[in-house]
């Protein structure tokens, strides 16, 4: 629970004057409050930076324990001739709030310390965040708040780029689940009007918000569609290793024949400039998956045979050779025998069969606590009225929570580059969920690297090398 005082701001965003002489809470002073760190690597080696924490990256603080951001300059990029790049990490998980972090060996922050990179990581308010009013508790975080909170963060980087050896005119961003929907939200809706007004009412730099780069693993994203998406996907499992009960399959039929009219709704291409509707997507998803094998296999792993990959078989040894297709279904009864399932609906489950909340539950919900459905399906279940529609701010709030949206309109900074990842056994959204973001993206005439992770669950920041390899190159190629 935190307690405000208003306008209150912390370290180095603090004495400076505006050209109009007037105190400027947003100017960042680098010669004020920075303490050197010794930042200790995976690989145990260390990084000497200068670490500036705990400064408030808005004028008008709403909550005071998570509207703040750390910031980490490593010593080397003081010598470079060129700005460095800066990496922006956002520890959000479940839509909550997160604090802001220190960087870790555990995950991208240290490795973008040793390759030089300024890191910045902030902290968003989310769904369990609180004030104390005088009128009481009031819940800070609700959608789209922890959203306009990284935006505000990436004004402030901007707004302050004379005095930052860092070039923010490329920051990259990423995250992990919730959070990877934030960098994929901050990567497609950079400098979109309608998020103007939050930013303003926050006291945000008037700068722009757009990024050089998203870093997506796992994004739990394009809620409104998500249920129908996972349910479509694994509806064959339903009686099998699923097991679901009678009335879950009722639900799990319904939302899965929603998802073919939405599906085909967006017009996707493959890479070839195929069409991709209901009838091919399967053979679409298929691809991704065999990919994802064949690169295990050729870097030395055992692809389990009850996975449903079909082999060529070697005449001579009787041993595996290339994969040359997949068993869909038996693939996914595969990752329900590593992964128990969502039980339907996935995501707007609320008063659906139980009375249990998601988290996207929570983050739609009002001030009070509230949570609140957010897909006109799962409210007309929860209020037994078939004609029951979403209140107009709940569709506003998804509709704005949703990067689908943003890729492509024309008032949309969206980044150049991206990098999503989703594990090949994750389960914490369907296969169809990314792999849409992906192909949205290259359609629209972006760059963007995508993988289904071999044998990954619901997890992020991992295959570092790949990961710094790619980024690395991509900045050298655009200088």
């Amino acid at each position: 629970m935190t307690i405000v005082v208003a306008g209150a701001y912390l370290s180095s965003a603090t004495s400076c004057k505006n050209a109009a002489g007037e105190s400027d809470l947003l100017r960042f002073d680098p010669d004020k409050n920075g303490i050197e760190k010794i930042i200790e690597l995976a690989d145990g080696k260390t990084v000497k930076c200068r670490a500036y924490e705990n400064i408030y990256y808005v004028a008008n603080v709403v909550d005071s324990a998570y509207q703040y951001l750390n910031l980490y300059i490593p010593e080397s990029a003081y010598d470079h001739h060129e700005k460095v790049p800066v990496f922006l990490k956002t520890n959000v998980g479940g839509y909550r709030a997160a604090k802001a972090g220190t960087p870790s060996a555990k995950d991208a922050t240290g490795r973008a310390l040793q390759e030089g990179y300024i890191v910045v990581i902030p902290g968003s308010r989310g769904s369990n965040s609180q004030i104390l009013t005088d009128n009481g508790e009031v819940y800070t975080g609700k959608a789209p708040a922890g959203l306009i909170d990284l935006k505000a963060a990436i004004r402030y980087l901007r707004y302050n780029h004379a005095v930052l050896p860092g070039d923010t005119d490329c920051i990259i961003t990423d995250g992990t689940s919730a959070g990877g929907a934030m960098s994929a939200l901050l990567g497609a809706t950079g400098n979109h009007p309608v998020y103007e007004p939050f930013l303003e009412e926050l006291g945000a730099a008037s700068e722009q918000d757009d990024i050089f780069a998203a870093v997506c693993f796992c994004p739990i994203t394009d809620l409104d569609h998500a249920d129908m998406a996972y349910e479509w996907l694994y509806q064959g499992t339903n009686t099998k290793g699923r097991a679901l009960t009678p009335e879950q399959i009722e639900i799990s039929d319904e939302l899965a024949a929603l998802y073919p009219a939405y599906l085909n709704s967006l017009q996707l291409k493959t890479p070839d400039g195929t069409l991709l509707t209901d009838s091919n997507y399967r053979e679409y998803v298929k691809s991704f998956l065999i990919a994802s094998a064949r690169r295990a296999k050729n870097a030395g792993a055992e692809i389990p045979e009850d996975a449903g990959f079909i082999f060529d078989m070697d005449a001579h040894s009787s041993q595996k050779e290339n994969i040359t297709g997949l068993d869909l279904d038996t693939y996914l009864e595969y990752v329900v025998s590593k992964q128990v399932l969502k039980i339907p609906p996935a995501f707007d489950a609320m008063n659906v069969l139980s009375s249990r909340a998601t988290p996207e539950n929570e983050v739609f919900g009002d001030q009070s606590g509230n949570a609140a459905n957010f897909t006109d399906f799962s409210l007309q279940k929860a209020t037994n009225n078939l004609n029951a529609t979403l209140d107009p701010s709940i569709k506003e709030k998804v509709h704005i929570m949703n990067p689908m949206y943003y890729i492509g309109d024309s008032k949309s900074t969206t980044a150049p580059n991206w990098y999503i990842r989703h594990g090949a056994i994750d389960r914490d959204t369907g296969f169809p969920v990314p792999i849409n973001l992906y192909t949205r993206l290259i359609n629209q005439g972006y760059n963007a690297d995508f993988e289904l992770a071999w044998n990954k669950a619901h997890t992020g920041d991992y295959d570092l090398d790949n990961l710094f390899e790619w980024l690395n190159e991509l900045i050298k190629n655009t200088r």
